[in-house]
């Protein structure tokens, strides 16, 4: 028999971390941790479970028409702005990571997108052209579904954002998660080998940050953020035990918020589980610089960006 490798551990470099400004995490650790909800829970947690994500639909802040959307329990195309926000003590903060996903419940089908966070856009509500993060900031997660509809051209039906604790949370509640590193890098305070690794908390975090050194970019980056929520969905289920559920639902209830409620987490665990698993990943051309300004935005490409929105307005009409 083939003797096993070891997995490999995260070298950790000896040095103070700079205060230098983090990258919001992945948000789209939410919607997937709410279809394991659904697929794990058993009939005597349905009241522990209602009473959390009454929690996180009170904190969203939303106005009603965005609070009552009906289209999950219609078992319509359904489109859900995830977002990983970045904020300190009582600021609003912005969010940093900003991934919109679609999925169709008739063709079992579905669709992820991550926007650059410097992507230059109108900002609904403001009537300015700004950083599309900056619409989070500005109004909150309203804001965000407004000005991210009118970039894509397509509705927004729901939002789930998480802050950075959150995530950590997450992970290490799991134990940490295995993911496959295909180059040597560093970012923060860790350094990451090539090979299988296990990540705990912090450096989920630090390995999805890092962009500058990737040969593909923001496009390597969002990968490895695909990864880790692959992982992370992928041991919740393998690991589930009731314990461990209810430490989940205190992680979301303390650090998500969402418009998605009870019922329609019951829905996308059932009818919408096949889509999510039959995902196409999207990727949005562009460049970036400095403007007269002397700030820097990313600026998507016209055909590009005309591309992505037919496939995601096709998509939603299924």
């Amino acid at each position: 028999m083939e003797e096993q490798k070891p997995k490999k551990r995260v070298k950790k470099r000896r040095r103070k971390v700079s205060p230098a400004k983090r990258i919001a995490i992945i948000a789209g650790a939410v919607i997937g941790v709410f279809l394991l909800i659904g697929a794990g829970m058993a009939y005597y947690l349905y009241n522990q479970v209602d009473t959390t994500v009454d929690r996180l639909n009170e904190s969203a802040g939303l106005s009603p028409d965005r609070m009552n959307q009906q289209t999950i329990s219609d078992k319509k195309p359904v489109s859900v702005l995830l977002l990983g926000v970045d904020r300190r003590a009582d600021e609003q903060g912005r969010s940093d990571s900003i991934i919109v996903m679609t999925l169709n419940p008739n063709s079992d089908e579905s669709a992820m997108l991550s926007i650059p966070r410097d992507t230059k856009t109108e900002i609904v509500g403001k009537g300015t052209m700004d950083k599309i993060n900056h619409a989070y900031a500005f109004g909150g997660a309203e804001m965000a579904m407004d000005t991210v509809e009118n970039f894509l051209g397509i509705p927004i039906d729901y939002v789930a954002e998480v802050d950075m604790k959150g995530f950590q949370d997450a992970v290490n509640l799991f134990g940490g998660v295995d993911v496959t590193n295909k180059f040597a890098f560093t970012s923060g305070e860790y350094t990451f080998e090539p090979g299988t690794v296990n990540l705990d908390g912090a450096e989920a975090l630090a390995y999805t940050r890092m962009r500058y050194d990737d040969p593909n970019g923001d496009f390597g980056r969002q990968e490895r953020q695909r990864d880790v929520i692959t992982a992370l969905v992928d041991k919740g289920t393998d690991s589930f035990s009731i314990a461990r559920f209810n430490n989940m639902l205190d992680v979301l209830g303390n650090n998500a918020k969402t418009n998605v409620t009870f019922k329609d987490i019951r829905t996308l665990s059932s009818d919408y589980m096949t889509a999510f698993k039959n995902q196409s990943v999207l990727r949005l051309e562009g460049s970036g610089g400095k403007e007269s300004d002397g700030i820097y935005y990313w600026n998507p490409d016209e055909a590009s960006l005309d591309e992505v929105k037919s496939y995601l307005g096709q998509l939603m009409e299924q």
